[in-house]
């Protein structure tokens, strides 16, 4: 008996030992901890060995040779530093040192890998912009911005084919990076994750810089616990607040489900992530996709009835269109029947260019192909595109030089019109176009000796002539420059390309234009500023004379990139050379081809001066090109503006310059070209 109540007495003593030291547990309170540079180590997160009771066992974090680590779903990480404010950990990869070579990461991660464990505890923190870089094994050095030359600190790891490949690093590749984007010979290497870097001119040392910094991950998500329990079972993070939202599964669901159907973009895969109970995402937004599927279903079938019937109206009216042109080109062509060219059938355009295949160049206008006549003879068919100006270009092209007849203007052989297949065939010059041989920059062409370019300049000054005075009606032309000037075997200059050409009576000294046409840089400014004097065939002779300087030049008349301001605007600056009685740098030439340099340039600053009054004639340009250049005087220099403009206005409105500053832009044109 005794026994007994001494079994009870020693049961009830080790009972109330038992409860004192659950209380006085329970009672203690956890002292931070620390490891290396990280201290203050408290809740959720502990070291491990710490007392259970102290931190959540997801947080736990690992004393390591004096450096803190954390266990990671894709291995271990160096922590930086930890932010209890925003619930933040920032974690280093342990691969990366600081050097003066590149120590690689131990782990190959993107943004998305490193954020794409739904469950995990730590996560990308969503405020913090990343960047996924790619290292890359090249076979040949890179000049590009974008690529970052790599040192590796052990390159036996990095260059598997040879140790005198090129390791880069590209920042802003990762996941979107294809093979295609890679522009040159390279292998991808191991990816890795860095807070955000704006791409371009970085450095070795601010890559590692960055990797030594580290990303920060959220552990917002361990306040679920704590603040909603089993009271409110879904559980999603508030970064703007940096608290968690408590929620019920169905009021959450109904509310995305609504949403979904306002904007399917909402919810992405990382706004899954971001919630426990993403299940019910994907559900709201499949419904949500199902509702906008079938309404769009809907809204697409009758829009599409209704373009159909649009298109069928639109094939009609087109169809009508072209009959009506046809039929104003028909009755223009029998009120010239003078005009004695042929008419071809687009069966034998097609013939004659065997299938279009081979192509000579292409324009606003349309494209240009080779072709042979049946009797041998070589041509160029000019294929027009439809939609130009109703046909006005056709109009006159055929107007103009379909009765022209010169050594200096190309010839037009015939024409086809059929349906909406419109085509214009000349004479075939095997030189091109006499840009090709100005701008040496754009090609590899010989260069043309100043002899040859100053007996070409007179061959085109002879064609304008022509065209001004050897008709029965004055042919101005609105477009002359170096594209427009084609050259034979000879080296024979043709002035081509009439398509913004008019027809004039001779007994008129004035045209009447309702818009500006031509190509900026070689228009007239009278085009522009009517003050200053009325439109007629001095606006050929302005832009003669721009392509007098461009030829005497070798190079376009505005240079932005010229090594001096003073040799932008080359007119003005070769003005001050001669004017100050020096010549402009010729290499070897000869007295006799600087001579001609000298009167083409003279020539050419006399026919772009700014009132059309004070420009010769063609007649008396072509004089003073012919005669002795110690008989040409100076001209005025060209200004660059009207001076009866006041200077405000080109302050107030810098595009009110383009007749004389903008003669780089040769391809841009105006009134319909």
């Amino acid at each position: 008996m005794m026994f007994r109540e001494a079994k009870l007495v020693a049961l009830a003593v080790f009972h109330t030992l038992l409860l004192a030291i659950c209380v006085a547990n329970g009672n203690q309170t956890c002292r931070p901890s620390s490891c290396g540079d990280i201290q203050n180590i408290s809740y959720p997160f502990r070291l491990k060995g710490d007392p259970f009771w102290c931190g959540d066992p997801e947080y736990e974090l690992v004393c390591e040779n004096n450096h803190t680590m954390v266990n990671l779903e894709y291995g271990k990480y160096y922590v930086a530093d930890i932010n209890y404010d925003h619930s933040t950990i920032r974690v280093v990869d342990p691969g990366v040192e600081k050097g003066n070579c590149f120590s690689t990461p131990l782990r190959s991660l993107t943004v998305d890998q490193f954020d794409s464990f739904f469950d995990s505890a730590y996560y990308l923190n969503p405020y913090e912009a990343t960047n996924t870089t790619v290292l890359m094994n090249c076979e040949q050095p890179i000049s590009d911005g974008n690529y970052i030359p790599i040192t590796p600190c052990n390159r036996s790891n990095e260059t598997s084919s040879s140790s005198q490949a090129y390791v880069y690093a590209l920042v802003g590749g990762g996941d979107s990076l294809l093979v295609n984007d890679i522009m040159y010979s390279c292998t991808i290497l191991p990816t890795i994750v860095t807070r955000f870097m704006k791409p371009g001119n970085l450095s070795m040392s601010d890559l590692q810089e960055m990797l030594l910094l580290g990303v920060d991950l959220s552990f917002l998500r361990f306040r679920c616990k704590s603040k909603c329990g089993k009271k409110w079972p879904s559980c999603s993070p508030d970064f703007a607040k940096n608290a968690v939202k408590c929620g019920h599964w169905f009021v959450d669901w109904f509310s995305d489900f609504l949403q979904s159907l306002i904007d399917p973009g909402t919810y992405s895969i990382k706004g899954w992530r971001e919630h426990y109970y993403y299940y019910y995402y994907v559900s709201a937004i499949l419904v949500g996709w199902l509702m906008r599927s079938i309404l769009m279903i809907i809204i697409i079938g009758r829009t599409a009835l209704g373009i159909l019937c649009l298109l069928v109206y639109l094939i009609y009216k087109f169809q009508r269109r072209h009959l009506s042109l046809d039929d104003d080109i028909e009755e223009f062509l029998h009120s010239h029947n003078n005009l004695q060219l042929i008419k071809y059938s687009y069966s034998e355009v097609k013939k004659m260019t065997h299938n279009f295949k081979n192509k000579l160049g292409q324009g606003g206008f349309g494209s240009v192909y080779k072709g042979r006549l049946r009797s041998g003879h070589i041509v160029a068919v000019k294929m027009l595109v439809m939609s130009k100006a109703n046909g006005q270009d056709f109009v006159n092209e055929v107007a103009t030089i379909g009765r022209i007849h010169h050594v200096n203007v190309v010839r037009l052989i015939g024409f086809c019109i059929q349906g909406s297949k419109w085509a214009l065939v000349y004479d075939f010059m095997p030189n091109g176009s006499l840009d090709k041989f100005v701008f040496l920059d754009r090609g590899n062409n010989i260069p043309l000796s100043w002899e040859r370019l100053y007996k070409i300049a007179l061959g085109v000054g002879r064609g304008i002539e022509y065209l001004h005075q050897g008709c029965d009606m004055q042919i101005l032309h609105f477009d002359i420059k170096p594209h427009n000037i084609l050259l034979d075997e000879d080296f024979t200059p043709k002035v081509s390309d009439f398509g913004l050409a008019k027809l004039h009576s001779t007994d008129e000294s004035i045209v009447s234009l309702t818009a500006a046409r031509g190509t900026l840089g070689y228009i007239a400014p009278e085009l522009f500023y009517k003050n200053i004097g009325g439109v007629s065939y001095k606006a050929d002779v302005y832009s003669f004379g721009m392509l007098l300087l461009e030829m005497a030049g070798k190079r376009k008349n505005v240079n932005a990139f010229a090594e001096h301001s003073s040799q932008i605007y080359f007119p003005s600056w070769i003005y001050d050379q001669y004017d100050r009685g020096e010549d402009m740098e010729m290499g070897d030439a000869t007295e006799d081809e600087k001579k001609f340099v000298r009167k083409m340039v003279i020539v050419a600053l006399w026919c772009i001066q700014m009132k059309p009054i004070d420009r010769p004639s063609m007649s008396k340009a072509l004089e003073m090109l012919e005669g002795d250049v110690e008989l040409l005087q100076m001209p005025p220099k060209p200004t660059l503006y009207s001076m009866e403009m006041p200077v405000e206005d080109h302050r107030s409105d810098p595009f009110r310059l383009p007749i004389s500053t903008c003669h780089s832009m040769g391809t841009i044109t105006l009134d319909g070209r």
